[in-house]
């Protein structure tokens, strides 16, 4: 008989399942780019909004699948609402770091990081 008790085969499905809804994640590009901003700034939607072009409602729907699996949490500032990563598990930070690592290979990612330095400019949209 085996001496690997139930749990661990429990502790295996769940990151099976964990990994892969990463891997579907990673598999939409605007929720890619909204991770590769949010591993170099905290950010709020209109300032997303404004470095990737795409609008807030597209921009909210993926930054609450990315909340519903617990890849970002958001924290109240003022009238703003900040989004950060919540990667607790190391594999995800690995691929999003080789990502970052190689991102003149990606030019849609590399021009988001270029804007995302100057990306204080759109928070303007949200005064409005």
């Amino acid at each position: 008989m085996s001496d690997i008790k139930p749990e661990f085969y429990e502790r295996k499905i769940d990151f099976m399942n964990k990994l892969t809804d990463f891997f579907k994640v990673l598999s939409d590009e605007t929720r890619l780019r909204i991770l590769i901003l949010l591993y170099h700034k905290k950010l709020c939607v209109c300032e997303m909004c404004g470095i990737t072009g795409e609008s807030q409602p597209k921009i909210s729907k993926h930054l609450a699948k990315l909340r519903d699996i617990g890849l970002v949490k958001d924290e109240r500032q003022e009238q703003f609402i900040f989004y950060d990563l919540n990667l607790n598990e190391q594999v995800y930070k690995g691929i999003l770091e080789k990502i970052v690592d190689n991102i003149n290979d990606y030019p849609v990612l590399k021009s988001d990081i270029e804007k995302c330095k100057h990306a204080e400019k759109y928070l303007e949209s949200c005064r409005r």
